[in-house]
């Protein structure tokens, strides 16, 4: 077991800081996963992680592969994509999931072109994939500074939050910064999407936000409940999905990515909060 579960950690730093980071993306962008399920957003998270790519690309083309121009350019390029949905489907006759869907397919596509221009292959793969085995000193700082930051503003602002996501008219009619709480949980999400997509890239960074709260769905009733099940679970994945990528060689991203997606489909089965063979237990009993 130690040779199966530890040895790999124990002896190669570069699992060790891969864990850390892991670690570090569980504990900020599983709550702001947990949120984005109970908006009924779960697939915008998937819009904006794409938005970042010009973003970041951008930053990648003028400094290459700097940490910092690519976090900036990545967190400007979600932000502006994020308002500009808002703006557009206020002013026109479009819903905000059409507009966010029309700009994160563009964004993607200039993304993919502004890295491509420049660099190769492996670099395109970087930036899509990530390179979570590869995280340095500076990388795990910002990791870990946006999660402390993701956790305190979570926890300042914890009941306009679950507020505006049960009932957001009862937050405007007393008086509550509902507009405010909204673009601050944007900011969150494209946030933990830029620290998420340094680590695991555009395409799987969102899978270790939202994977994790719908496996949560099934074991937990209550917010705070399903934010630690969905953080236990994120990190679970990240351990487990680093072993089997080290182990059998395979790609790390992907890996943690499906380990999250297996939980999502034992917890479809056998979770006790509506899952398939609870269900089926309890009608079998009361039937009997």
């Amino acid at each position: 077991m130690w040779e199966l579960l530890v040895a790999p950690f124990a002896d190669f730093g570069f699992m060790r800081r891969a864990l850390v980071g892991c670690l570090a993306i569980s504990l900020g962008a599983a709550p702001v996963g947990v949120f984005l399920m109970l908006r009924r957003m779960s697939l915008t998270g998937d819009a904006m992680a794409h938005a970042i790519l010009p973003g970041a690309a951008l930053g990648y083309l003028a400094a290459g592969l700097s940490l910092t121009a690519m976090t900036l350019g990545g967190l400007a390029a979600g932000l502006a994509v994020a308002l500009l949905s808002g703006v557009a489907s206020r002013a026109t006759a479009l819903r905000e999931d059409a507009t966010l869907a029309a700009f994160y397919l563009i964004s993607l596509a200039l993304g993919v072109l502004m890295v491509s221009m420049r660099g190769g292959a492996v670099d395109l793969m970087h930036v899509l994939f990530g390179t979570v085995l590869a995280l340095d000193d500076a990388a795990l700082t910002l990791l870990c500074a946006i999660a402390t930051v993701t956790l305190l503003a979570l926890a300042a602002f914890f009941r306009p939050l679950v507020l505006e996501c049960v009932d957001p008219g009862f937050l405007r009619s007393v008086g509550g910064p509902s507009a405010g709480v909204h673009f601050l949980f944007l900011a969150l999400a494209v946030l933990n999407l830029v620290g998420g997509f340094h680590a695991l890239g555009t395409l799987m960074a969102v899978g270790i936000m939202i994977l994790p709260a719908v496996a949560a769905r099934f074991w937990a009733r209550s917010i705070v409940g399903l934010i630690a099940v969905a953080a236990v679970t994120a990190a679970g994945s990240g351990a487990a999905g680093l072993l089997l990528s080290f182990h059998l060689g395979l790609p790390s991203g992907p890996s943690i990515i499906l380990v999250a997606g297996g939980a999502v489909v034992l917890s479809l089965f056998c979770g006790p909060v509506g899952g398939v063979l609870p269900r089926l237990a309890r009608r079998t009993h009361l039937e009997a």
